[in-house]
């Protein structure tokens, strides 16, 4: 099998250029709405202002579809403890502190009625066929970019 017969999947492209390029994907897509609450929430109670990008919710979506798609049955509490950060307490010492659940688990809401994925039966989500193809396509078309460049 050539290289050129190979199908690309999303662990064949760089996972920056990936999550800017389905994030655009989910901003053009009518069925993946920004909620009302995005522009006043934290991603984190460690976090001191809300984020100042007008996008960071798309990208944010983004990554959380990248990572049920590599690791299967990853679910909220993982999610929470993957955005995670460190909560600054002045002079104190710094501890770690998960991420906010309600936006992870609002964008898995939202992927889930988009049926890009699905709830496993042991607790946490999957992608379904149609998301895999539907990122597979998207990783393919970043991938051809940055070869042609």
């Amino acid at each position: 099998m050539s290289e050129e017969e190979r199908g690309i999947c999303v662990r064949d492209v760089a996972p920056k250029a990936f999550i800017t390029a389905y994030a655009e994907h989910l901003k053009n897509s009518d069925k993946f709405e920004l909620p009302i609450w995005a522009d006043l929430v934290k991603t984190g109670t460690f976090k001191e202002l809300a984020p100042y990008g007008e996008d960071w919710y798309y990208i944010r979506a983004a990554s959380i579809a990248r990572k049920v798609y590599l690791n299967p049955g990853l679910g909220v509490g993982q999610l929470r403890k993957w955005y995670g950060g460190a909560y600054r307490n002045g002079v104190r010492h710094q501890h770690f502190v998960k991420a906010n659940s309600g936006i992870i688990r609002s964008v898995l809401i939202q992927l889930e009625n988009m049926k890009v994925t699905e709830k496993c039966e042991k607790g946490g989500r999957r992608m379904t066929r149609v998301g895999q193809q539907d990122l597979d396509r998207i990783a393919n078309a970043v991938y051809h970019e940055e070869e042609e460049s």
